[in-house]
């Protein structure tokens, strides 16, 4: 998973409440592999850290 948020829709009134900014700041992308994704599944579930908030925007054909 590659998280671009310079392509979030929600980029700006959202990022206080990712776990993105939360560990990392507000990078302009970063790459997930399936463990790293589940790891923060995991402490976002127990409430450690806020979910991943990222909602790409829709580019039109």
């Amino acid at each position: 998973m590659i998280i671009d948020c310079d392509s979030c829709e929600v980029r700006g009134d959202a990022c206080q409440d990712c776990v993105i900014t939360c560990l990392l700041g507000a990078p302009p992308n970063v790459d997930l592999d399936t463990s790293e994704r589940r790891a923060l599944d995991v402490l976002a579930g127990a409430g450690l850290v806020p979910r991943l908030r990222l909602i790409p925007i829709e580019k039109s054909a």
